[in-house]
């Protein structure tokens, strides 16, 4: 019989039973964040059933790390990816007026187009197909769109007839004072390397809300699970097949593959398990976030991908999958105390800080773009800028790779832009011109 140290092959990875387990600790707390916050998006504002999106994000986040850990024997977890739910709720279903099932359908087909480009070579042509600075332009942007939301939400940014957002004239509010205390508990977490300092973060600000009656105390803490049965195997395949669709279900599959193959290298480098600059084992673990992705469509929530606080579980010792698995179980154990989630989940003060500082990490890939060079800077810019003005993520996507062969081939350095660049261009203005905004 085959042991669970020779299938994870701790030998090899010089790692042991105990180490994997505390980097799988490690890891589950570093997210654990998302618990709280998913079903905020995606229940509270995007008109979904709490317990049953709950319910959908642990099991969800439990299967896409069991199947890392099991199929490519990374150290990775996979849990429904922050930006892209912010995408299906705030952009998708608020901003297009699309229910959310058929929002669903369109995950579920960017998971099914993403399973058949990682049997392919069509992956890697389109990875390397896209500019380096468009890449990091993307990520920077939906982590100002993601900070913005939690400002937003936590009412700190208001509308303003003038100005169209403003400061709050009354940041002495109870709920404001209490975000902003989040906000700043967290990041003295995160000065000092705490690891899951954010989900600290938002334990020690829901005690303080309830110690001064801003956050309800939970009725219970351990209660059986809510019923998946409002979300689960409802998304629409076939209206997310509409023609008006294709944008909506691109933005999520182009989003989910770099995000994936950033955190996947990312990881791998830190954990030393890079060969020859090649990952091992690639396609095994794109296809378990992909199939992660579909399983999370049918359960009923947003994308599913690889999450880069996997890398607090790496710096524990974790080498293996092994360290998935076990945050797989912590994502399972958390199913039974949904009392305490939705009791804090439904208090922006709570959430908003994690969304700040969640965007504050994604926007460090600014200092990737070379903001010398003019015709690499502006599509980069306006790729960051037009995410959170136009509270869309797709749009920012559509206005960078609009603008980045234009300023190439203006430059002279046409022959330096990939044809799928070319297609993706004019793609995205026939869709401005028939289909108006994205």
């Amino acid at each position: 019989m085959l042991s669970v140290s020779r299938f994870f092959q701790f030998e090899k990875h010089n790692t042991s039973m105990r180490t994997e387990l505390l980097a799988g600790t490690t890891t589950f707390l570093t997210m654990a964040y998302v618990l709280l916050v998913n079903p905020a998006i995606l229940g509270k504002d995007g008109g979904m059933d709490f317990g049953a999106v709950f319910v959908a994000t642990a099991l969800a986040a439990a299967l896409g790390s069991l199947l890392m850990g099991v199929l490519a024997n990374y150290p990775i977890a996979l849990a429904p990816g922050m930006g892209l739910n912010a995408y299906f709720t705030y952009t998708v279903v608020l901003g297009m007026g699309i229910s959310w099932q058929t929002a669903l359908g369109a995950v579920f087909i960017s998971g099914v187009v993403f399973v058949l480009l990682s049997l392919t070579k069509l992956r890697e042509m389109i990875i390397n197909a896209i500019p380096k600075g468009l890449k990091h332009a993307v990520s920077a942007g939906i982590g100002l769109f993601i900070a913005f939301i939690g400002l937003k939400n936590a009412e700190v940014i208001v509308p303003n007839e003038a100005t169209y957002l403003s400061l709050n004239t009354e940041l002495t509010q109870p709920g404001i004072l209490l975000t902003l205390f989040g906000l700043l508990v967290t990041v003295l977490f995160m000065v000092r390397h705490v690891k899951g300092a954010i989900f600290y973060g938002m334990l020690i600000t829901a005690v303080v809300g309830m110690l001064t009656g801003v956050v309800s105390v939970p009725q219970g803490i351990v209660q059986a699970p809510p019923s998946i049965a409002p979300t689960f195997m409802q998304m629409d395949i076939l209206g997310a097949l509409e023609a008006g669709f294709l944008t909506i279900i691109f933005a999520f599959f182009f989003v989910d593959l770099f995000d994936t193959a950033g955190t996947l290298v990312g990881v791998a480098t830190q954990a030393g398990l890079m060969k020859d600059n090649k990952l091992p084992r690639a396609n095994r673990a794109l296809l378990a976030d992909s199939f992660a992705t579909i399983g999370g469509s049918m359960l009923g929530t947003s994308t599913v991908t690889s999450y880069v606080e996997s890398t607090a579980g790496v710096a524990a010792g974790g080498r293996t999958g092994m360290t998935s698995v076990v945050t797989a179980g912590f994502f399972l154990l958390s199913l039974f105390f949904f009392p305490v989630v939705e009791s804090l989940a439904s208090v922006p003060a709570i959430t908003s800080p994690a969304l700040i500082i969640v965007g504050v990490l994604m926007s460090k890939s600014l200092r990737e773009i070379e903001w010398d060079a003019i015709d690499e800077a502006v599509p980069a810019f306006l790729t960051v800028i037009f995410m959170p003005l136009a509270f869309s993520i797709a749009t920012g996507i559509a206005m960078g790779f609009i603008v980045y062969p234009l300023a190439k081939v203006f430059k002279g350095k046409w022959r330096e832009v990939h044809p799928i660049v070319y297609v993706l261009g004019i793609v995205f203005i026939f869709r401005f011109i028939y289909l108006g905004s994205i």
